[in-house]
């Protein structure tokens, strides 16, 4: 049986984690890797205060977007000081878009989505950021790519977030953490 790659696996999962976590207040949310905005239409219906949504995406699936393209480049041009949360439900590891939140010094919550495929590569900038040299990663890359949740939660410890909140299925781990660590906690 084939295992393809869904929008909205473990949907509960991800609508469940972001209810426990996100303050009870009115807030604003930039979605990332937002697809048709299900997992924050539900969200909303669910939730006692208003969600100010923006959705970023390369092709428009729903009418809730306000940018189209390439969410690396519209990241490093927004202003995110606006935003409360930022939501990056991707496909793999969304490293270039975690390394332009943490330059921009963002401060709310993150969702992060870290998927790792059986011998899937890590990204080669976030084991660099870890220590470990491009001749390493290139001598013996099915040991520097094993433990990889295990290595991102390194990775987000050496950019400052002390705790996280996550749920893990399989090879997937929904993750919550809050920037900087002095914000309250997200659990």
């Amino acid at each position: 049986m084939s295992k393809a790659q869904t929008d909205n696996s473990f949907f509960a999962d991800k609508v469940g984690l972001r209810l426990n976590v996100i303050p009870l207040r009115d807030i604003s949310v930039l979605d990332g890797f937002a697809g048709c905005g299900s997992i924050w239409r539900m969200v909303r219906t669910r939730f006692p205060h208003e969600i100010r949504y923006v959705g970023l995406d390369k092709l428009p699936k729903s009418e809730e977007f306000i940018f189209l393209g390439d969410n690396t480049k519209t990241l490093a041009d927004m202003d995110l000081d606006q935003f409360d949360v930022i939501d990056l439900d991707a496909y793999g590891v969304p490293f270039a878009q975690l390394e332009i939140i943490f330059d921009k010094g963002f401060k709310g919550i993150l969702f992060v989505t870290f998927i790792q495929s059986v011998m899937g590569k890590l990204p080669h900038n976030m084991l660099s950021a870890l220590g470990y040299s491009e001749d390493m990663v290139r001598k013996c890359p099915a040991l520097f790519n094993r433990a990889g949740f295990e290595k991102f939660c390194n990775y987000l410890a050496f950019k400052g977030v002390n705790k996280i909140t996550h749920r893990t299925k399989g090879r997937k781990s929904y993750i919550a953490f809050s920037m900087p660590p002095s914000l309250p906690d997200p659990s």
